[in-house]
């Protein structure tokens, strides 16, 4: 876990200079880090944006502890394991890690809101397509059970065309990243979700 030694120093280096209580906490792989807009987007809910670079769902669990000290949020949002299984991992390993993740946030935060937003169907992954789909199938089952307080937020389904494609007006250039589209179907998905869940 040291490759992402830096990005967490930065994430701690960041959260000392905030000027204001967060209350949303976005967490995860790069999909969350590079949001650009992601504190105009919700601010009605004073996220802070806790996401890294590269990181795999392995490594939001390893790092869970440390990055979250300074917080007490409202609500957590989450989005990772995309990298654990484009490095080779499979969909049984990732479901442990969201299993560790539930563990930790409960252990940590109580029953908060907590909302996943699943794997979504990245033009560069679109060959693994049903190891994504099983994943999120794993990860959606178990939410189930969890009660009223997690949500699996289906943003893969939502990100494809009228032939079952991933619309490439989502993605950024190197077709895993999102664009500045895709990052408004996001938005429109958790605003709508947190609206009605809290």
């Amino acid at each position: 876990m040291y490759w992402y030694e830096d990005e967490v120093k930065r994430i701690e280096k960041e959260g000392r200079k905030l000027n204001f209580v967060p209350e949303t906490v976005f967490y995860g792989s790069s999909s969350i880090r590079l949001w650009p807009s992601v504190y105009k987007d919700f601010p009605d809910y004073k996220p802070v944006n806790l996401g890294f670079g590269g990181s795999t769902l392995a490594a939001c669990v390893w790092f869970f502890e440390r990055v979250m000290t300074p917080y007490q949020p409202k609500r957590i949002i989450i989005y990772a394991g995309d990298n654990d299984l484009g490095d080779g991992r499979h969909p049984e390993e990732v479901f442990i890690f969201f299993q560790e993740m539930a563990v930790k946030i409960k252990a940590r935060f109580g029953n908060i809101p907590c909302y996943f937003i699943s794997l979504k169907p990245s033009i560069s992954r679109w060959h693994m397509a049903n190891v994504f789909r099983f994943t999120n199938g794993l990860i959606e089952n178990e939410i189930k059970t969890y009660g009223d307080n997690w949500h699996f937020v289906d943003v893969f389904n939502k990100m494809l065309d009228a032939a079952g494609k991933p619309k490439s007006e989502f993605f950024a250039y190197d077709g895993l990243h999102l664009s500045e589209k895709g990052y408004a179907l996001w938005r429109a998905v958790l605003l709508n979700f947190i609206a009605a869940k809290g």
